[in-house]
């Protein structure tokens, strides 16, 4: 019990030595100088030249890539936000872009209803596992339900170790 009470009074004196050493500084300058900086940079946005979505009130690094953020030009003098942006009539001819105006249509007759699925075209996808090191080259039969016969190829690999033990049996084979 002696040793508790012991530990107890070295707490509360390192307690008090590090509020007279630490805790009375001067915190009304600290605060004055950090206002004057608020008003310096107000309204001033920072972002990273390889990342332009990312917009910061403050300099700074990026926290995609760790660049230095740089000051970014204001586009409020035309009227822009952060994320829009204005093309020249020479700029959307080379773009290709075009633009319509949508009006709603209130006439039945031009309503088209179908019907159906959506289904994956089986053609375009492949997978196999294969149970050596290589690749399949080229698959020949690609859809499920597809008839195949005997002696039919289904695909054509390429593995390093299967042409290396077939070159090695040829040469024993010639060997023999």
């Amino acid at each position: 019990m002696k040793n508790y009470i012991i530990y107890i009074g070295i707490l509360a004196i390192g307690l008090a030595l590090g509020w007279v050493l630490f805790g009375t500084s001067d915190s009304s300058t600290s605060t004055q100088e950090h206002d004057h900086e608020l008003t310096e940079t107000e309204n001033q946005q920072w972002t990273c030249s390889m990342h332009p979505q990312i917009m910061q009130d403050e300099a700074g690094n990026c926290p995609i890539c760790g660049m230095d953020l740089i000051h970014a030009a204001s586009s409020s003098s035309e009227g822009l936000s952060a994320n829009q942006f204005k093309m020249t009539k020479n700029a959307m001819a080379l773009a290709n872009i075009e633009t319509t105006i949508i009006k709603k249509n209130t006439g039945i007759s031009n309503r088209l209803t179908l019907s159906g699925k959506v289904k994956e075209n089986e053609k375009n996808t492949a997978v196999q596992t294969a149970h050596f090191g290589g690749r399949i080259e080229k698959l020949y039969i690609n859809s499920t339900g597809e008839k195949v016969r005997k002696g039919q190829l289904l695909a054509l690999i390429y593995s390093p170790e299967l042409v290396t033990a077939q070159e090695e049996l040829l040469t024993a084979l010639s060997m023999k």
